[in-house]
């Protein structure tokens, strides 16, 4: 975030001072960034190793279980379960989603690929919603499209840029020149 007010001197526009509340909204922002992206980080973790959180040690992806295959073949209800069971244990999408867990929750640590991840997260949480349409405690919505409210969020306030590698990252050569990968 970027103070907003500007005060014009003789030869030039100079950004108005960061006021308290702006300085505390970039913390509390960034916080969220990090707790989102430990969020992604710690699924991937404990299904890698099957720690016992969601994911017994015999059914870790190192103890050959699939990530994918007990919770879209079982858990799966509503309009998309015939698309759920149908991808359920398939290789592919155990990769892509082990691969999203990871990419997602280190760029959020990072503060890196803030735009990436919020698009790819998004669309992976507005996923896992539609695998359980309705929602179990609400009609309409649950966390899954919250959180994906906030990775928007966090892309439009730039919360890479504190407590994160943000600045440095969209001073990458490649980044520049590519905006999209900020």
């Amino acid at each position: 975030m970027t103070a907003t007010i500007e005060r014009t001197t003789a030869n030039s526009i100079v950004p108005a001072a960061e006021t308290i509340r702006e300085k505390a909204a970039r913390y509390v922002f960034a916080g969220l960034r990090i707790a989102l992206g430990w969020i992604f980080l710690w699924a991937f973790v404990d299904k890698l190793f099957g720690l016992g959180q969601a994911t017994p040690e015999k059914n870790a992806w190192l103890n050959g279980g699939s990530p994918t295959k007990g919770f879209l073949a079982f858990g799966v209800a509503g309009p998309f379960e015939g698309f759920y069971h149908g991808i359920a244990g398939a290789a592919w999408a155990d990769w892509l989603f082990m691969l999203g867990l990871l990419g997602i929750g280190v760029a959020l640590i990072l503060g890196i690929g803030t735009r990436i991840a919020a698009v790819t997260g998004a669309l992976l949480l507005v996923m896992m919603w539609t695998a359980v349409l309705p929602p179990e405690n609400n009609p309409v919505v649950d966390d899954h499209l919250i959180y994906a409210g906030l990775l928007a969020g966090l892309v439009l306030v730039n919360a890479g840029h504190t407590l994160g590698l943000g600045r440095a990252w969209e001073r990458l050569p490649i980044v520049a020149r590519f905006p999209w990968l900020r």
